[in-house]
Order: structure tokens, then C-alpha cells, then sequence
């Protein structure tokens, strides 16, 4: 080994050989947030750039000195990718040394990125939906429509049915013949938002993030003691179904903040809590069978560094990846 050391190279194709279940991603999600509400991490707001309409790329820094993780994620989001045949998220991860700062492991992020939003959004469904949740709409077929239900059926003991659309057909028969092959849920195609949204006890819109977004998600469509948690901002529901609910959390307060400084969320309702003083005791979930509640999930590093971390960890136990100079 070098002066400077070596650094752990992971691929895509190495960080899902490793095969880490969501149950376990869940747990070090839920972990990072409890850090979070005791004010033992450190993850400013993300800032980026903009090259193209609706697209971003961002840096995501963050510390979590229990995990004895810091790092950052260096992440894009463009829309049009799709007809290009590429993912709409991409980037890469980079961990250090907590004792040195040298960086330690280089890895692709599209799978923790897929797999901490979806393990959020179940921490998110472990407080504020309904214990007997029976159905769930899916609003976007993609990676985080896969990765959200499979991370629901973890902390959703009763699920029944998943009612999905999609505006790409041939992504929405997709995710129909996968999901159900998967998880054995009756997966329904429905023809529109309206009908992935009516009679669902939780609900996931996981489309692209829309600068101006020209929302159609009415309240009247939300049945009441549901729970929903959008993954896109506030692209598709409307601010007056936002302002229906009953209680209206966030995962950050902080960056919430931050991004309508830059002209998102124009009108949102007040923040009820933040998702880790809900995790940490600090503030109430849901109270009451009946109560509409969203959590508006924006995305945190910590989630990235506190998986990104133990995959890291993992592949050194296993031998995976491989080591470059520095």
C-alpha cells in the first residue's frame, strides 16, 4: 500500500452483488435520523447546479460521527434521459477517513440512492400510516416505484393491493409483472393519477422534480386516514390538497427552507415536525386513525452516508470491488 493508500473502487454491478436486504437499510436509515434528532450529524443543504431545464446535479455532504461516516454524493437528475435510454439518476459516492480526510471508496449511486429513499419513505410509513394499510398507489414506474414498495412491504405487515400508473405504458406493464412476481401483492395498472390515488391508504408520486410543475392531485381524491409521501416535491399534488392534511412533516425543516429560498414549494402548508423528532420521541406521529398526513421527503446525505457506509464495510468483508492508488 502507498504513502497515501489505496481506495476502494465499487461498481454498480459490485454494490448489488452484495445483495444487502431492504430490512437492513431500513434499520441504518432509521438510525441516521435518530442521530439527526439529537444533533449528532452534520449535513448542510445540497447545493447545485442547473444545466438544463429541470435538471440538476448536487452535492450531497454529509458526517455521522456515531457511523463513523462522512462523505458526499455527487448526484444528477435529468428528465430527458429516458428517451435517451438512460437512468434519470445518476452519480457518484465518495467516503473518507474520519481520522485523515483521504478519501477511501469511489462507488456508484444510483443503488443506495434507490434503496435510502425507499427505506425513508418506509421509516416515514412506520409513524405516520395507518398499522392495518392495506393498499398503496404508485405514482412512477421507475427505480424509486420499485424501491418505495419494496420497502413498504417491509414495515406494512398488511398490504394487500398496489394500485400503479405510469404515463409510460411500457414501464407501467412492466412494473405490474415484476412487482407482483416479486412480492406476490395483487399490482394493478390503473389509467390515471386519479385512480392510483382513490381508495389507497398510502400513497407514492416518484416522478421527476418540476421547477414549475403544473400539479393535478386534488384533495378530494385523498381519503382520509391516509398517509402520502412525495418524492418529487411538489410537482404533482396541488397546494390545496397539501393544505388538506391534518399533519404535514418534512425530513428536513432546514433544506425545506432552503429550497423555497430558490423558488420551490411556493405554497406549502406550515411543517407539523420534522421526520427525525418523529424517529427520536420528540414529536408525535400519527395519533388518530383518521388523520391525513404527508411527509414531504426531500432527500437527505445522511441517508447516503449511513448506507453508503455499511456497503462499503460489507465489500471490504466479502472482497468486492477493487483497489486503485491514490
Amino acid at each position: 500500500m502507498s504513502q497515501l493508500g489505496e481506495i476502494l473502487y465499487l461498481s454498480r454491478s459490485d454494490v448489488e452483488k452484495l445483495g444487502i436486504p431492504m430490512n437492513e437499510i431500513i434499520s441504518i436509515v432509521k438510525e441516521a435520523f435518530l442521530e439527526k434528532a439529537l444533533g449528532r450529524t452534520e449535513a448542510p443543504p445540497k447545493p447545485g447546479i442547473h444545466p438544463q431545464k429541470d435538471a440538476f446535479i448536487h452535492a450531497m455532504p454529509a458526517y455521522i460521527p456515531k457511523m463513523y461516516s462522512a462523505g458526499v454524493k455527487w448526484v444528477s437528475g435529468f428528465p430527458e434521459n429516458e428517451r435517451r435510454k438512460l437512468p434519470y439518476i445518476t452519480g457518484v459516492l465518495v467516503l473518507n477517513n474520519l481520522e485523515t480526510g483521504l478519501p477511501i471508496c469511489i462507488m456508484d449511486c444510483s443503488w443506495v440512492t434507490a434503496k435510502r429513499t425507499g427505506a425513508a419513505t418506509a421509516v416515514a410509513a412506520k409513524h405516520l400510516a395507518k398499522e392495518d394499510s392495506k393498499v398503496v398507489g404508485i405514482l412512477g414506474c421507475g427505480v424509486q416505484g420499485r424501491s418505495n414498495l419494496e420497502a413498504l412491504t417491509v414495515v406494512c405487515n398488511s398490504l394487500e393491493r398496489v394500485q400503479a400508473y405510469d404515463i409510460n405504458e411500457r414501464n407501467l406493464r412492466t412494473y405490474v409483472r415484476d412487482m407482483t412476481a416479486k412480492h406476490g401483492l395483487e399490482v394493478l395498472a390503473v389509467s390515471s393519477p386519479r385512480k392510483a390515488v382513490e381508495e389507497c391508504d398510502v400513497v407514492v408520486t416518484a416522478g421527476p422534480i418540476l421547477k414549475d410543475p403544473k400539479p393535478i392531485i386534488e384533495d378530494s381524491w385523498f381519503p382520509n386516514g391516509s398517509f402520502a409521501c412525495p418524492l418529487d416535491f411538489d410537482s404533482y399534488w396541488k397546494p390545496e390538497a397539501m393544505r388538506s392534511m391534518d399533519k404535514f412533516y418534512t425530513d428536513d425543516k432546514t433544506q425545506l427552507k432552503y429550497y423555497k429560498e430558490q423558488g420551490y414549494f411556493l405554497d406549502i402548508p406550515e411543517v407539523y415536525a420534522d421526520l427525525g423528532e418523529v424517529v427520536g420521541g420528540q414529536k408525535p406521529g400519527r395519533e388518530d386513525c383518521n388523520e391525513r398526513i404527508m411527509s414531504m421527503n426531500l432527500g437527505l446525505a445522511i441517508e447516503d452516508m449511513a448506507t453508503a457506509t455499511y456497503v462499503y464495510r460489507k465489500a471490504k468483508e466479502k472482497g468486492v470491488g477493487r483497489w486503485l492508488p491514490l
